[in-house]
């Protein structure tokens, strides 16, 4: 195939396809704002865990049913990191989350990823009960901890 068709054929479906993302782009990747479960200190700096429900959020952006299940038992760890001198965003922040489920016999660690205000990371919460947060935050010349949890109903 040549390349003129290539592009015409990509910029064909990416037509079609505005319909179902443009939904999705108006909120970027905002995700809603989440369920806050937790608000304090980690290390010197001031932070906010919120937890969203992929599979709801999904089906609230108005894809299929059966792409929304493909989400079941997901959710998006956002981890809000400020410095309490200048009350905006930190920089420079990365860290990993332990995750442990209601068994107390699995966790899974997860990198978080800059993602615009935020940092955050999709932990796989599958059953019910009490899940345990172990954040690890470090930026040049600063680190911190803290741990949270949340009880999935």
């Amino acid at each position: 195939m040549g390349t003129k068709r290539f592009i015409v054929w990509v910029a064909a479906f990416s037509i079609l396809a505005l319909p179902v993302f443009a939904p999705a782009a108006e909120k970027g990747h905002d995700m809603g704002k989440g369920e806050k479960i937790f608000s304090g200190k980690v290390g010197p700096w001031t932070a906010e865990a919120r937890l969203v429900d992929m599979k709801a959020q999904m089906e609230q952006s108005g894809v299929s049913a059966k792409t929304a299940e493909r989400f079941a038992g997901k959710r998006h760890l956002m981890l809000f990191i400020t410095d309490p001198a200048t009350g905006k965003p930190a920089a420079g922040v990365a860290g990993k989350v332990v995750v442990t489920g209601p068994d107390k016999a699995s966790s899974s660690t997860v990198t978080l990823v800059v993602m615009g205000e935020h940092i955050g990371a999709d932990v796989g919460m599958p059953t019910p009960g009490e899940y345990t947060f172990r954040a690890d935050i470090e930026s040049p010349g600063r680190k911190g901890s803290a741990a949270f949890s949340y009880t999935l109903k």
